[in-house]
């Protein structure tokens, strides 16, 4: 069952989605939400699990993320919007596009992966072995169980096979950073997998968004723009 996602919401206009990453919330986006609502309805809901929103029961999985996130719009009905997903935020972004493409107007992939491999080894090895432990600790411990859960998304998950892309038919923008902890040939991969979509590497690692937000925000508000 979905649950009931609590969410940040600022401006008028077109509805964009802004989607966080793996153990975060809708804060991550402090440097966007005001930028793009001078624009667009900007909504930043916190995933289940995480920030405000509550765990409830169903699978921790990017396919239950996605439900939840259909089940959000609609509860607002909106039935396109921009959508704009960093890191795990941006696999349920793909996740969710593919499932439901009718509600995805315009779609942004910050730091994405189609599956754990996409993942530099100097990170994918350290969150391996914290999983093997947390996994472990989950048994005895109640706090051990979350962890376990969100750095299982990162080792387990996604699972997206690169020929399924070529079904995304919106207009797309990929970005990651230079020194993103995202393989660059992974990146690639993504891009060159969606029919028509663009590519771009922003100055900064994973968090570009963050650390280099004028120059992400001018990226994404020509894409949009279009």
């Amino acid at each position: 069952m979905p649950v009931n996602l609590h969410y940040t919401e600022k401006g008028f206009g077109a509805p964009l989605i802004l989607l966080h990453g793996n153990g975060e919330n809708n804060g991550f986006f402090k440097n966007q939400i005001d930028f793009f609502a001078q624009k667009y309805r900007v909504i930043a809901p916190d995933t289940r699990g995480h920030g405000k929103s509550p765990r409830g029961s169903a699978p921790f999985t990017f396919d239950s993320f996605a439900d939840d996130l259909k089940a959000f719009l609609d509860s607002l009905s909106i039935k396109k919007a921009h959508i704009l997903g960093f890191s795990d935020g941006g696999n349920l972004a793909l996740v969710f596009t593919l499932k439901y493409p009718e509600y995805t107007d315009r779609l942004i992939l910050n730091s994405a992966n189609l599956s754990p491999s996409g993942l530099k080894k100097s990170f994918l090895l350290p969150a391996k072995a914290l999983y093997a432990v947390f996994s472990l600790l989950s048994c005895f411990n109640k706090k051990a169980v979350k962890r376990s859960e969100l750095i299982g998304l990162m080792v387990k998950q996604p699972d997206i096979p690169p020929e399924k892309l070529c079904g995304i038919k919106c207009p797309v923008l990929v970005i990651a950073g230079t020194n993103d902890l995202i393989k660059e040939k992974h990146t690639h991969l993504i891009a060159d997998s969606i029919p028509g979509s663009r590519l771009c590497f922003l100055d900064g690692g994973h968090a570009a968004a963050q650390t280099n937000s004028v120059e992400f925000n001018k990226t994404v508000e020509r894409f949009l723009d279009e």
